[in-house]
């Protein structure tokens, strides 16, 4: 049975889900910026991305360990993550791999999930380990959504928003196809030498999902051009950000950082291929982090 663990220091407050551990809810001074879940558009908050981000061709790929049997977004997600460390502040989980897992993705690993709050920012911590006798490759990610618009910002629309990054630059993003797979032969100008990207619902319908690649200094803040509200979030060693929302009248966007991306043309179809696709040898341990400060 999953159990809701939340976390405070000062103004933030958050509460997750052992089930996926998911963020269920990002609160500062008693306003909501996460979004929600309501399944009348798309019923989760901000699952974890693990062993792959997006999906796989078919489903499935190829490993030097055997077939993988993976989904969208992987097998994080839909797990029960036993809750190891909970304090005032921060709280730690732990998923290890199964026999259950084992068929879907034939790797031992540990995932540790972990949450903590500062009073201004939420971090989100990912570590993996190797827990098996030979390398272990996965690709892993984030995916908050966030209320548009955000809490204190009566009157506005989805349309009164814009991403804006730490630097002026040029970002060209892939085509995706309807089943997900990203095309890096076809690419689309989104921004010339500029920081901000007004966003709107037809855009990021247009694209499926906007990718970015390299993003100056791992930043970007999502922001009400008229009520100057929003969030920042950081996310050094992510090499991907992906940024979706569900539909035409969907009130959140998802701003993901993500080690890794969906499969693309050029990729073959053996796991290990992946971009962006970290190897652990036995014992190893990778471990990444990003922040979400909201304002």
């Amino acid at each position: 049975m999953s159990q809701l663990t939340t976390i405070c220091s000062g103004d933030l407050t958050a509460t997750v889900d052992s089930m996926g551990a998911q963020l269920m809810s990002l609160t500062c001074a008693g306003g909501e910026y996460l979004w929600q879940g309501d399944p009348k558009f798309w019923p989760r908050r901000a699952p974890v991305l693990f062993p792959i981000v997006g999906c796989l061709k078919n489903d499935e790929a190829m490993s030097a360990q055997g077939p993988v049997h993976l989904k969208r977004h992987g097998l994080a997600r839909t797990n029960e993550h036993k809750v190891k460390e909970v304090a005032a502040d921060s709280v730690t989980y732990e998923l290890r791999s199964s026999e259950a897992t084992r068929e879907l993705y034939p790797y031992d690993f540990c995932l540790n999930m972990a949450y903590s709050v500062d009073g201004t920012s939420l971090t989100q911590s990912f570590a993996v380990t190797n827990t098996g006798a030979i390398d272990l490759p996965f690709t892993l990610g984030g995916h908050p959504a966030f209320n548009v618009p955000m809490p204190g910002a009566e009157g506005e629309r989805f349309d009164d928003y814009a991403l804006v990054f730490a630097e002026r630059w040029s970002p060209e993003v892939p085509v995706i196809d309807e089943r997900g797979l990203h095309d890096f032969g076809r690419m689309t100008r989104l921004m010339d030498n500029d920081r901000e990207l007004p966003l709107s619902h037809e855009l990021i319908e247009r694209h499926a999902t906007l990718v970015f690649h390299d993003v100056p200094k791992n930043r970007v803040t999502l922001v009400g051009t008229r009520s100057n509200h929003g969030v920042e979030l950081e996310f050094d060693g992510f090499d991907y950000l992906g940024v979706w929302t569900a539909s035409p009248e969907a009130p959140f966007l998802a701003v993901e950082p993500w080690h890794g991306c969906a499969t693309a043309y050029d990729e073959s179809d053996r796991f290990e291929d992946k971009r962006s696709t970290i190897t652990l040898a036995p014992g190893e341990r990778a471990e990444l982090a990003f922040t979400v400060t909201p304002f």
